[in-house]
Order: structure tokens, then C-alpha cells, then sequence
């Protein structure tokens, strides 16, 4: 009989290793959504994921998605929309829009998983400068965007949108060159689909990945990278 384990008021959570092999990655429930929490759980390899209804459910998955930086290559079409400069590109300007946004984005055709429990949850994270946005605008309106988690010299994405076509890639694109000009090496995506494969992802087993994330975690960050400025000229 399968035994999960549930979170109790203290922090610490099982290693990944015990996480189940159906449904992939599942290692614990309940506890709470806490800024303490979220980081423990983060700096460990593990993430949040359930929807309304549901109680609160830990993952980590094996295999991870995860992108090598040096290893992404914009296709040609999305390099000449940039140069278009049809968007302009921001960085930290208004999360909670952007978490707004992709809360209206389906989970595989089963609802959408970004509650409002996990909303203010992730803003209490940025406000308390781990959880962090790229917006992208076009005549001033934001148009796509995607939030995240930064773990040292991790970056673990969480979300994206778009509501005119490509705006979602304008900002994994400049989010990429961001974390490259800070000396960042790793995207974590959590799990792969095609259109991240797209992008360069690719899966490697969860052992590997929680060595990865061991090596960058404790990494000094810019102080200056996440202040919130525009990318775009």
C-alpha cells in the first residue's frame, strides 16, 4: 500500500528519492504555502503543484527538465521579431499581473492550477526577493510574461503567457540573456514538452538535476540583476 507522506508544521520534507513513480514525482502533502516553506522546499528541488480543491501537493519529478543556457538557440523567426523591436521587455515591473495572467492558463486541458492561495503565495516570495517576473509590452500593455524562482544561480521557472503570438517566447528569450549576462548556466523547467524541446530543454535524471542544484544553489547572485529596469533598448 502506497503511503504518502504529509508535511507537518516543521520545514523539513522527505528526500526526493521517496517520490512516487505514479503520478511522477510525488512526494508529500499539506503543509503550508509560507515564503520559509517555498524556500526550503525550492533550495531542496522540489515544487508546489496541485489545483483548487486539492491539498497542497509536492513534487519532484525524474526525470527534470531542465535548460542548459549555452545550449539555447532563438529560431530564426523569433531572432527577426526582435529586431523588429516591435516589444519592449521588463524585468521585476509588475508580477502580479503576470502571475494574474498565467493563472488563466489551462493545466492540460484539467483546469487551471494556479489558485488564488498560490497566487499570493508567490507574491509574498517576490516581495521578499526570490519569486521574480519578466513582462512584455506592446504599446505599454503587457502582452505576455512568465514568473519564477531564483535558487542561487538557479533559475526555476514556474509559468508563462501570451495573449498575442510569440509574446511569451519574446520573454523566455530576453529572460535567458538576462541569467547569461549574470553568469546564471541553468534553466529548471520542471518537466519538458514539446515546445520547451523547442527551446532547447531536455531531460536528465533527477539524481543529475539534484546535483546541479546542489553546485548552483548556494552561488552569490548580482545584488543589481533583479532590481526592477527594462531589458530592451
Amino acid at each position: 500500500m502506497i503511503q504518502l507522506h504529509q508535511l507537518t508544521k516543521t520545514l523539513s520534507f522527505p528526500a526526493p528519492k521517496h517520490a512516487l513513480y505514479d503520478p511522477n514525482g510525488l512526494l508529500a502533502y499539506g503543509g503550508d504555502l509560507s515564503v520559509e516553506r517555498l524556500k526550503c522546499a525550492y533550495y531542496n528541488g522540489i515544487f508546489p503543484w496541485f489545483g483548487e480543491g486539492e491539498p497542497i501537493l509536492w513534487w519532484s519529478p525524474d526525470p527534470r527538465g531542465i535548460l542548459s543556457i549555452n545550449d539555447y538557440a532563438p529560431s530564426k523567426s523569433l531572432q527577426k521579431l526582435i529586431r523588429k523591436g516591435r516589444f519592449s521587455v521588463t524585468i521585476n515591473s509588475d508580477f502580479q499581473n503576470v502571475i494574474e495572467h498565467c493563472a488563466t492558463v489551462p493545466r492540460g486541458g484539467d483546469g487551471v492550477w494556479i489558485t488564488d492561495e498560490m497566487i499570493d503565495a508567490y507574491i509574498s516570495l517576490h516581495e521578499d526577493g526570490h519569486a521574480h517576473s519578466v513582462e512584455v509590452w506592446e504599446n505599454e500593455i503587457l502582452v505576455g510574461g512568465l514568473y519564477g524562482v531564483c535558487v542561487g544561480q538557479l533559475f526555476c521557472g514556474e509559468s508563462m503567457f501570451h495573449t498575442v503570438s510569440n509574446a511569451s517566447k519574446i520573454a523566455f528569450h530576453y529572460l535567458v540573456e538576462h541569467l547569461k549576462h549574470n553568469g546564471f548556466r541553468y534553466i529548471d523547467t520542471q518537466l519538458q514538452n514539446e515546445h520547451l524541446k523547442s527551446l532547447g530543454v531536455i531531460e536528465i535524471p533527477r539524481e543529475q538535476f539534484l546535483l546541479t542544484l546542489e553546485h548552483c544553489r548556494d552561488l552569490p547572485t548580482p545584488l543589481a540583476m533583479w532590481q526592477q529596469h527594462k531589458l530592451t533598448s
